[in-house]
């Protein structure tokens, strides 16, 4: 092969060995940029699930229990808050809580507090505490927010029995 044919050939090697590294840099971005999303997502999980913790050992602390378990039926209603209807994507609706506890609490998901960040997103209409005393005094807690970058609302339930 003569030495003319050859001419520029080295540049040609060059350019696509430099558009398999571009690609490569693009991809190792685009993974960044996802890393800090699915870490900001369990960030927000994490304190959702530590919101209906806390929420559920209020409930287990201050519910009446001066006459054994019919004080705990007849005291735990009071700690429900948007007890019916809709679901995350919607509102709940129902009565709002009128213990003071319970409202702070919903006012503590949807703004920042002891140096954690609020939940995006969270209303006090997209937060539901479910009370089923007669399945063995059943309390539901459903948190929900939705994140700027979310196409869907996110949600959390924990549930658990006051005895």
């Amino acid at each position: 092969m003569s030495i003319r044919r050859q001419q520029g050939f080295l540049l040609i090697e060059g350019l696509i060995a430099i558009l398999i590294f571009s690609l490569g840099v693009l991809g190792l971005v685009a993974m960044g940029a996802r890393a800090v999303s699915t870490q900001s997502d369990a960030q927000y999980r994490t304190y959702a699930a530590q919101l209906a913790d806390e929420m559920a050992n209020r409930i287990a602390v201050g519910v009446n229990r001066t006459t054994g378990n019919t004080s705990i039926q007849a005291d735990l209603p009071n700690f429900q808050h948007h007890a019916d209807g809709g679901d995350c994507a919607n509102t709940f609706s129902g009565a709002a809580s009128a213990r003071s506890d319970v409202s702070a609490w919903v006012d503590r998901v949807s703004t920042a507090g002891a140096g954690l960040p609020g939940l995006p997103g969270a209303a006090a209409l997209n937060q539901q505490i479910l009370v089923n005393t007669a399945a063995s005094n059943q309390v539901q807690i459903t948190i929900c927010w939705r994140a700027p970058s979310d196409t869907a609302v996110r949600q959390h339930t924990l549930v658990t029995y006051i005895n």
